[in-house]
């Protein structure tokens, strides 16, 4: 998941919302006219969304004519979002007819009632096919149905410093075939260029979601399958051997000197800093982290790096031995849904197909450096000389894993981030942070675990 800066609501929030209290009738009042919301980023100058999303809204239309579109853009935090979100769709008086979806959260809408399955409208569209089989996954619920539609997705890998492995004697091309090979290659920046950092995996609460799937779920997802969540059995894994080593890694990495200060990785800025300090200012070597990073360094980026081509590449994060199928991505992403208690859902389909016609789902890949879920679109030329690095992070989709989607991963996530804490810091041994955990995912559950 991409960071979010976690400021309050906004005021902008709270004024969306109270337009559409102000409207009366409500969602369903008006039959030509959909209303949509969706986050705005908490950064002003970061416009991207919603430029899109006004530029879809205008050729919808011109393309159906008498059909208006009404855009409500949420500014505020990631949480904030969400809770805006949910007490807009509580009401048929206040429920857009579309929403963005964080696949992070989707679930506990799903459960909610606040969303409708899709798969009439699914069954029917014929664009389906090109999506890849494991972004279908991305907003499928226990009881088996679709709730919403990916518009791009994202994925992960080790990002490497080509300046600093060459200093170090390290290849240029430089592929892992194991966790050891990374540990190796940390150790050896250490030794033969002992002022830069070695290796950035996210750990901690501070840095939430980003530590639990970009750090811990990377590396736990090399361990062997479904190592999180058992869907035969519908129940949470515990005591795996594969967590107790995904812990031992970052114990190693943080133990051992080869990652940031502990202080520094357990701080909420980790994120930023790794992007817009740490990388560009060639102070870290290696960094598991996401393919929207080159956005940030692009001319009309946040922290514009003219070199950062030249200077960084990437290899795929490799599974703990070398098992098949070598690799591991994990992805994350958001989909539009249409909330239960929209009166135009009939429109509000329409206008998810007309943002995800071929053209536009490029378009907006393009545009929001999102890697593309549909195969056209990732064979598209618009698309893949649009971001250096594209073809690579692409491929990944290939071996990504996604999330268990349940209502109660939030709360798994947690317990995870305060397991990797208590190992970076010293304060648990791998085996006291595990048990820990292992009792908590009991609570969270309801007792619904397994053991491997």
């Amino acid at each position: 998941m991409r960071p979010t800066t976690p400021l309050a609501l906004s005021i902008a929030a709270v004024l969306a919302a109270g337009m559409l209290t102000a409207c009366g009738g409500g969602s369903g009042s008006d039959p030509n006219t959909i209303k949509i919301a969706f986050p705005k980023d908490t950064d002003n100058k970061v416009t991207v969304r919603d430029n899109y999303v006004k530029d879809m809204a205008k050729e919808f239309e011109k393309k159906n004519k008498g059909k208006k579109v009404k855009i409500i853009p949420i500014q505020a935090s990631a949480q904030d979002y969400v809770t805006k979100l949910q007490q807009m769709m509580r009401s048929p008086k206040t429920a857009p007819d579309l929403v963005y979806e964080d696949t992070f959260l989707i679930n506990s809408d799903i459960k909610s009632g606040y969303l409708r399955p899709l798969d009439d409208y699914i069954g029917k569209w014929g664009d389906w096919k090109q999506f890849e089989p494991t972004a279908k996954t991305a907003a499928k619920a226990q009881d088996g149905k679709i709730y919403g539609v990916p518009d791009g997705t994202d994925t992960r890998a080790l990002w490497f410093n080509k300046k600093i492995f060459k200093k170090a004697g390290l290849p240029e091309d430089w592929k892992p075939k194991t966790w050891d090979d990374v540990l190796k290659a940390a150790r050896t920046i250490k030794k033969k260029a002992p002022d830069k950092i070695p290796l950035n995996v996210f750990t901690g609460k501070a840095v939430g979601e980003a530590a639990a799937m970009q750090g811990f779920e990377m590396l736990l997802y090399g361990t062997g399958a479904d190592p999180l969540y058992d869907p035969k059995s519908k129940k949470w894994v515990k005591g795996s051997k594969g967590f107790k080593d995904t812990l031992n890694f970052v114990k190693t990495v943080y133990g051992d000197g080869l990652g940031p200060d502990v202080d520094q990785a357990l701080s909420p800025t980790m994120q930023t800093k790794v992007v817009t300090d740490l990388l560009p200012k060639e102070k870290l070597a290696i960094a598991l982290d996401g393919s929207w990073l080159g956005q940030q360094w692009i001319k009309t980026g946040g922290s514009p790096w003219p070199e950062w081509d030249e200077t960084m590449s990437m290899a795929p994060m490799p599974t703990q031995d070398g098992a098949a199928p070598g690799e591991v991505s994990m992805s994350g992403g958001w989909t539009w849904s249409i909330p239960q208690k929209s009166k135009n859902p009939e429109l509000a389909w329409k206008m998810i197909q007309h943002m995800q016609s071929q053209k536009n789902a490029v378009e907006w890949c393009v545009r929001g450096a999102q890697i593309a879920v549909r195969k056209d679109v990732a064979a598209d030329p618009k698309y893949l000389s649009s971001m250096p690095g594209i073809k690579f992070f692409t491929k990944r989709v290939e071996h990504s894993e996604y999330r268990p989607t349940l209502p109660v991963y939030p709360q798994v996530s947690t317990a995870i981030t305060e397991a990797m804490e208590s190992v970076t810091t010293g304060d648990s041994s791998v085996g006291e942070a595990a048990k820990s955990y292992d009792e908590q995912l009991e609570s969270i559950t309801n007792g619904a675990v397994t053991s491997k």
